[in-house]
């Protein structure tokens, strides 16, 4: 969204910033520049204070001096009242940027004839306009001014007299008026400042208040023609133009990483788009806001500014929480990093919580919102729908990474509100207990993840002083095991591996033995036959010789009987 200070007007028509946040967005470039403008609305609405802010970011921001004509407030009074919002309008009462004149009018003191008219106030008004050179006029209010009059012709002169004078001097005027029975004021000024009329509504559903402003009309431009919730804090007036954001966005290819290593790698570019919307949803104690705090302290730890919107535990107790999981935010906070807005879904109504995170993003800037959770707002289904949706496209508009976290009421996969909200976000985190063996465990499996793929498993995580850890999916006789389960059929797995492992050692001993004997016995047999085959040479060589020696006797008993 583009600062009030930078929104310009229409061509063709001149206009003048009143340098309120959202609402030069709404009237594209503010006030008709040289008219008076009409604000009105019921006791308590907020027209004084959006008249001297009109006034003091005319003197301190854009170098035009301003004139506040009080026909009730004395000038003392108007400027403690407001310095609670950091106006000093004494300083620019001193520097000659800003004068106040305090008019009491007595209707007793009226003496209404056809000579009467306001020469007087016009006299008093131009004076205190060239004393500063101002530019800028707020009457308040106006119908003090003409609390006398019964002529009713009378008041309708005067009051084109009035408005025509300021028109003359091109002076652009604020005119605030009470809101009247069956029409916007008690006088009917709407049929006279005819160029812009403004109106301020304070209203109170179910003990819960809500501001909000409307541009009845606009003469020459077009603007904003819905109900926009408006904040009044000490930050000053704030009004939160935006009813639904366009899709003309870009998107972003950067990642941020979820501060949770085992949940990165389920993701299949190892974190969250940059600017997407994530929600984490899951029962009481499934660990929604351990998960913010990593989703914050990765933020941080990259340089980047986290606004945390916590609805039920204060910032000191997130804080010490986050302690027991290995997290030190606090010094994110202290470096500025961190900030944290802490209040109860019910102080506020919905469309003024929706403004006050609008004031927060424009006051902090930040790259990531954490809020804590959405399922604290109450309110009809179909407005919690519709200002979630306004929430997201704010932080889209922005390209800011939001997460979110929601409270599930039952173990189901999918509740009515995750139906609604799932449509809204472009990733999908979803914890829960897994109830065995008189224990809960946690887990958590990714349901969507636009963009990117990603892994199908469901996942067993531990919190403890580490931080979140998730554990190896393990897959037993029945499907996912968790907690004691898996651990006592890891156990058991790891005795029947033991066993099948001594088994086999105990056959391999077995073979070798085996083959330790018959090695024995084939040697032994060896050796017999070595031995034989010894004993056969040997008998063989005894009988050779004595077929040598028959031989040679023979041989000489026939060389005997030659000779003889």
């Amino acid at each position: 969204m583009p600062s009030s200070d930078h929104a310009a007007p229409p061509a063709g028509l001149a206009k003048t910033r009143t340098g309120i946040s959202g609402f030069d967005d709404i009237t594209l470039g503010g006030l008709p520049q040289g008219r008076p403008s009409l604000v009105c609305g019921a006791a308590g609405c907020g027209k004084t204070l959006f008249a001297t802010t009109f006034l003091v970011n005319g003197a301190t921001r854009f170098d035009e001096p301003g004139v506040f004509v009080s026909f009730e407030e004395r000038a003392q009074d108007l400027a403690a009242n407001v310095a609670s919002l950091g106006y000093e309008l004494e300083t620019l009462i001193e520097e000659g940027k800003l004068a106040i004149d305090h008019i009491q009018v007595d209707p007793s003191e009226i003496e209404e004839n056809g000579e009467y008219d306001l020469e007087g106030l016009f006299l008093r008004i131009g004076f205190a306009v060239e004393s500063i050179g101002a530019k800028r006029v707020v009457l308040d209010t106006i119908e003090t001014l003409f609390s006398g009059f019964t002529d009713q012709a009378l008041l309708r002169a005067e009051l084109r007299r009035l408005f025509g004078w300021l028109k003359e001097r091109g002076l652009t005027a604020i005119i605030t008026g009470e809101r009247g029975d069956g029409q916007l004021t008690r006088q009917g000024l709407e049929e006279y400042v005819s160029d812009c009329v403004v109106l301020l509504d304070n209203r109170v559903v179910d003990q819960i208040t809500t501001r909000r402003l409307r541009v009845v009309k606009y003469r020459g431009s077009a603007h904003g023609t819905n109900e926009y919730p408006f904040l009044i804090d000490t930050g000053g007036i704030s009004v939160l133009p935006v009813t639904s954001s366009g899709l003309h966005r870009p998107a972003s290819d950067e990642i941020a990483s979820s501060g949770v290593p085992g949940l990165d790698a389920m993701l299949g570019k190892k974190g969250f788009y940059r600017g997407s919307s994530v929600l984490v949803s899951g029962v009481a104690g499934t660990g929604k806001t351990a998960f913010s705090a990593h989703f914050a302290a990765a933020a941080c730890a990259r340089g980047e500014r986290c606004l945390y919107f916590a609805f039920e535990e204060s910032a000191d107790e997130i804080l010490r929480n986050a302690r027991s999981y290995g997290l030190e935010l606090s010094r994110h906070v202290q470096a500025g990093l961190l900030r944290f807005e802490a209040s109860r879904p019910s102080l506020f109504g919905l469309e003024m919580h929706l403004a006050r995170m609008n004031r927060d993003l424009q006051q902090f800037q930040p790259h990531v919102v954490i809020i804590d959770p959405i399922s604290a707002f109450r309110g009809p289904s179909a407005e919690v729908h519709a200002t979630l949706l306004r929430m997201i496209d704010l932080l889209k508009s922005r390209g800011i990474t939001g997460l979110f976290t929601t409270l599930r009421s039952d173990g189901g996969l999918m509740d009515e509100s995750e139906t609604g909200l799932s449509s809204l976000m472009d990733a999908w985190v979803k914890l829960d207990n897994d109830e065995a063996n008189g224990e809960l465990n946690r887990t958590l499996y990714v349901i969507k993840a636009r963009g990117m793929g990603h892994s199908n498993q469901v996942r067993e995580y531990q919190i403890s002083n580490a931080g979140i850890e998730l554990i190896e999916p393990y897959i037993g006789p029945e499907g996912v095991m968790t907690g004691t389960a898996r651990i006592t059929q890891i156990a058991r797995e790891a005795a029947a591996k033991l066993r099948r492992t001594q088994e086999t050692e105990q056959r391999r001993r077995e073979v070798v033995r085996r083959r330790a004997a018959l090695e024995r016995q084939i040697e032994e047999l060896r050796a017999a036959l070595d031995s034989e085959e010894l004993e056969e040479t040997i008998r063989l060589s005894e009988a050779d010789a004595r077929e040598d020696k028959l031989r040679l006797d023979r041989e000489i008993q026939a060389h005997m009987r030659g000779h003889s």
